[in-house]
């Protein structure tokens, strides 16, 4: 009906366009002990990352106009904070700017364990001083890495790894905060 009623009143394409996705999903499915991730990750594909905010808009509308008590109850709630959550980038080694197949050509390693030691332990550089994710550094200090004793790695991955979780949790518990959700 929309599609139809926003073309004879000859709106863009463009917004017509939107209008039919957010009416087309604004009934979606959420209650937070049965809904995945995933399921979420789908909808956010297809209603569009720019839009979600829209889509939770049009939602608690919807709620208004029914008459209900509580435009933006729990579950909604829930379902930004989640929508939030997974729309940021992760904290994790893909955020360097040198990768596995680059540290693989620089020490000349085959595929192994060593290699993702090294990246963990420049995401601990990382964490700690961003500005030492330049090219020029990550590979000097690659090449570094490469001659530690395996032990010496893993205290070092050990360490990134574990700042990375931490990190991590904190980015999600401010999350949860802004949206009052447990």
């Amino acid at each position: 009906m929309s599609l139809k009623i926003l073309s004879r009143l000859k709106y863009s394409t463009e917004f017509i366009e939107k209008v039919a996705k957010l009416v087309r999903y604004h009934l979606f499915y959420y209650n937070v002990d049965e809904v995945s991730e995933s399921s979420v990750r789908r909808l956010i594909r297809q209603v569009g990352p720019e839009d979600m905010e829209d889509l939770i808009r049009v939602r608690i509308c919807d709620r208004i106009g029914s008459g209900v008590p509580k435009a933006e109850p729990y579950k909604l709630r829930h379902f930004r904070f989640l929508v939030e959550k997974l729309q940021r980038d992760p904290i994790s080694a893909k955020m360097l700017k040198i990768d596995g197949d680059k540290i693989k050509e620089l020490t000349r390693l085959p595929q192994s364990i060593k290699v993702g030691l090294i990246l963990n332990a420049l995401m601990d550089e990382v964490l700690d001083s961003p500005e030492k994710n330049e090219k020029d550094y990550l590979e000097k200090r690659v090449m570094e890495l490469n001659e530690t004793t395996e032990k010496e790695l893993k205290k070092l991955a050990e360490a990134g790894k574990s700042k990375k979780m931490g990190l991590e949790e904190e980015e999600v518990t401010k999350i949860k905060k802004k949206h009052y959700v447990k």
